[in-house]
């Protein structure tokens, strides 16, 4: 049988895009992202244990505190790697700075589960981790701005809300393969295995994810967009001064939607088992499952969300999702707080359903805040540093008030707050719905 050759580079303009090329980038994309999102969950999941494996020497609270703050060292090297892999998207393209992101990030959470702990190298082996997440945290840096520029500029305008979304539904996967793989080994090992070696398994399980991941960005054409700057030489000669200076606006908008996105993602996703297990008493399985089971909801919405965004455009479910936060976050916490698993289930089925319309919407929407010569620096900085300062530290700073204070309803309060927060951005950002990209 005869194949039918693919467009040459030379052809890839937009009205050259088959559906087959439109779905391999867009699942490339997602692999990745998924391989990104994988690797910072299974941090998160693991890390009671990981505080008792690199920080023993503390009292349980105080070991969890101290691994919270490791997770959150990655998110504050988060903007140096965006003002650097932010650019040279703008600079030497999307697709090979996506192949650097996801081959450094998936490296550096392979070289976390081969790391010896404190009890072998003693204070060496913190420093160790917290090295390896520092790595961490830069790759990631470039990754999801790289991604969703990559994923927006292969969509058709009309549908750019669905085809984005795709890789949302990647990042959450990945998070569900984290949980799964994490409740499987709570349940089969035992407290000592799992805490021998048992806790390596999902770091080591991010290399054969990366090489998928780093396999299908290989074989992808550059966006049209970004071949159009290209060939025209209409590429910013200083993407981030070019950014700051004239597209600053934009990216507080972008920051400032991402305030409550990031602080939702990872209460609900990261932080909720360590909250199920040690502040209600929950069976560490039990916990993960529950999580499980949220994120699997939350999975399979957002792609219908996306549609949605097409017919209504962004800025209504941006905005029905901050009201359903500050409405709907302090009862599910009171549900929750009820201990069973019964009404922890539905309190967190609540958070997920207030969730379901950011992350399905804020991949097409960031991206096309900016101008293609900057968009890849324009979404870096604006999402990178805004997930350092609230969604890396959400899980550390609510750990620490709950155990100052003994007030079970924080991460309702925090909620609710991020949540006030995003309706400024949210009411001042342009609808992009239907409209061609810049």
């Amino acid at each position: 049988m005869t194949r039918t050759p693919e467009a040459s580079p030379d052809d890839l303009s937009p009205q050259h895009i088959t559906p087959a090329m439109r779905r391999r980038a867009v699942t490339a994309a997602m692999i990745g992202n998924a391989t990104e999102w994988y690797d910072y969950a299974i941090y998160g999941y693991m890390a009671v244990v990981l505080g008792a494996v690199f920080f023993p020497q503390a009292d349980p609270v105080t070991s969890l505190l101290y691994s919270f703050a490791t997770f959150a060292v990655a998110f504050v090297i988060r903007p140096v790697g965006a003002l650097v892999l932010g650019p040279l998207n703008d600079k030497i393209g999307r697709k090979r700075t996506l192949t650097i992101t996801i081959f450094v990030m998936a490296g550096a959470t392979f070289a976390i589960g081969l790391l010896p702990g404190y009890d072998t190298i003693g204070v060496l082996a913190p420093i160790a981790l917290v090295t390896a997440r520092l790595v961490q945290g830069f790759a990631v840096g470039g990754e999801y701005s790289g991604a969703s520029t990559f994923a927006v500029e292969y969509a058709p305008d009309e549908r750019r809300g669905f085809w984005a979304s795709w890789l949302e539904f990647g990042a959450i996967a990945g998070f569900l393969l984290a949980s799964g793989i994490t409740t499987l080994l709570t349940y089969t090992l035992s407290e000592a295995d799992l805490h021998t070696w048992g806790w390596r398994i999902p770091f080591l399980v991010a290399l054969p994810l990366g090489t998928v991941g780093l396999y299908l960005r290989f074989r992808l054409m550059d966006t049209p967009n970004f071949r159009a700057i290209d060939e025209n030489e209409a590429k910013a000669s200083a993407p981030v001064r070019e950014t700051l200076s004239a597209q600053w606006r934009r990216v507080l908008i972008c920051g400032g939607i991402m305030i409550y996105s990031s602080i939702g993602t990872y209460t609900l996703l990261t932080y909720m088992p360590s909250y199920f297990s040690e502040e209600l008493r929950l069976p560490a399985g039990t916990a993960h499952l529950l999580v499980f089971v949220a994120g699997g909801v939350l999975t399979f919405g957002i792609p219908f969300a996306g549609r949605l965004s097409d017919r209504l455009g962004r800025r209504p479910l941006l905005l029905t999702a901050a009201v359903a936060y500050i409405v709907l976050a302090y009862p599910a916490f009171l549900l929750i707080g009820q201990g069973t698993w019964q009404f922890v289930l539905v309190g967190i089925l609540i958070l997920a359903v207030c969730q379901i319309p950011i992350l399905g919407t804020t991949t097409a929407t960031l991206p096309a805040l900016f101008p293609a010569r900057v968009r890849g620096t324009g979404v870096a900085i604006g999402y990178n540093i805004s997930f350092a300062i609230f969604g890396g530290t959400a899980p550390f700073v609510v750990t620490y008030i709950v155990d100052a204070t003994g007030n079970l309803q924080v991460p309702a309060l925090y909620l609710i707050g991020a949540a006030l927060v995003a309706l400024v951005p949210v009411i001042a950002m342009p609808e992009s719905a239907r409209r061609p990209l810049d």
